[in-house]
């Protein structure tokens, strides 16, 4: 989407906020003992106190408001009743939302309680590397060498990026053009970074797989060759400066 009018602007700023906020409450609220079904309630309580509906479902039929996902599973978890929160839980919370036409998308990788199993070393990584990300785009940069930006800084720390996953445009629909934002460096990516778009940025930054499978449930996704993934998310919007962080308030 590109913005070129002050009620675009404010249509994507106020989703931005709003899933932003569903975020980050639904991390403060999250805790052991609990189901990701009743943290998917929570979400979608709050979501639909602003209007809000769930992208994925309304995009793909997805079973549930938000996406969360626990330890070996890297994304798209379905919420479940079966699925208990556990002290030491790496989880993966992922909303996006609709809002009077507008999309915004952001995520949240955590640990519930304590950090029993030393996951906060990859969650620290993945949230410096997606910022890292955020302060090099601009109008007029590749695409590709955030990319390699990102897959750069992943190996620096140990660990590997995500090929088959990636970030995205936003706006008017939950998946638009630039359709690929990768977390590594693809020389055939020509595409660049265009001024008043928006833009979801997002890491998947892997302990050992390269690539994604789907499950047996045909949602879940996970590493190819197991080990645990962090992602974090921002919906922004790209300037000829400092991107705008339309999601800043999220906690990430």
């Amino acid at each position: 989407m590109s913005i070129t009018k002050e009620s675009d602007y404010q249509g994507i700023l106020k989703a931005g906020e709003i899933v932003a906020f569903t975020l980050k409450e639904m991390k403060d609220h999250a805790r052991p003992g609990m189901t990701t079904k009743q943290l998917d309630d929570y979400g979608a309580s709050i979501l639909q106190s602003y209007g809000a509906r769930s992208a994925p479902n309304l995009t793909y039929g997805f079973p549930g408001w938000t996406c969360i996902s626990v330890n070996h599973e890297f994304c798209h978890g379905i919420p479940s009743a079966r699925k208990i929160l556990k002290d030491g839980d790496l989880v993966n919370i992922d909303v996006s939302a609709e809002i009077n036409g507008f999309f915004a998308d952001n995520g949240n990788s955590f640990v519930i309680g304590n950090d029993i199993y030393n996951h906060q070393k990859l969650i620290d990584a993945s949230k410096s590397i997606l910022y890292s990300a955020i302060d090099a785009i601009s109008h007029d940069i590749r695409i590709s060498e955030i990319g390699h930006r990102m897959e750069k800084e992943a190996a620096q720390q140990g660990y590997k990026v995500i090929k088959n996953l990636a970030g995205h445009g936003i706006g008017k629909s939950l998946h638009e053009s630039p359709h690929e934002v990768l977390n590594y460096y693809d020389p055939f990516t020509k595409q660049k970074f265009k001024n008043h778009s928006v833009i979801a940025v997002e890491t998947f930054i892997s302990t050992t797989s390269d690539y994604v499978v789907t499950a047996r449930d045909k949602w879940t996704l996970l590493g190819d060759q197991g080990g645990f993934m962090a992602q974090h998310e921002h919906t922004i919007l790209v300037t000829d400066r400092q991107p705008i962080i339309l999601t800043k308030n999220n906690g990430v």
